[in-house]
């Protein structure tokens, strides 16, 4: 059994690798430019990695089909990709408001498709559904704030991307420290 420094250490590597990864693939985009089969994509370049972490605990095949499956739900309900979308709005407050709003449904729907793989080895797994929603709730406002403000100082789209990367960081961080204290 890993300790759970190790575990939250591989758990961030593993999203946030994920997440670097998945820019192979996909093309950061506003949110009304990412397609199912792109949300398809990045959902299993982060479930893949994270269910390496959690085979000791969690159907492998199980983590990865129902995490790609919220993400193309989310994306063919017109949510987005959050995570690999910026917000089209100009405007700090809005985009915190958005961005909390978002949080939650889109944390929520990953957290319950991903409750049906750990839902039954693990009693207190609906917690996860929670622990979702709030990661995504605090991380998404921050990250794409942050974002903007990086674009409008340096004129560049490169900035709506750092301020994704900041919100996978702190995704990987708060869903990496409560997953370990889920699976204990």
């Amino acid at each position: 059994m890993k300790t759970p420094l190790k575990f939250i250490l591989l758990w961030i590597i593993a999203t946030y690798g994920g997440f670097l990864g998945s820019l192979f693939w996909l093309e950061i985009a506003e949110q009304r430019e990412i397609g199912i089969l792109q949300a398809a994509v990045g959902g299993v370049a982060i479930a893949l990695p994270q269910s390496l972490i959690l085979k000791e605990n969690i159907s492998r095949l199980k983590w990865v089909a129902f995490t790609l499956l919220a993400w193309v739900m989310m994306t063919a309900i017109g949510l987005g990709a959050i995570g690999w979308v910026v917000p089209p709005t100009a405007s700090v407050v809005l985009r915190l408001l958005n961005g909390v709003r978002a949080g939650v449904i889109g944390g929520f729907a990953i957290g319950m498709a991903q409750w049906l793989a750990i839902r039954q080895p693990t009693p207190w797994a609906w917690q996860w559904i929670l622990v979702n929603s709030l990661s995504w709730a605090i991380a998404i406002p921050i990250g794409t704030t942050i974002g903007f403000m990086l674009r409008r100082l340096t004129g560049l789209f490169l900035g709506e991307l750092a301020g994704l990367a900041i919100t996978w960081l702190i995704v990987a961080i708060l869903t990496g420290i409560n997953a370990r204290r889920l699976l204990k």
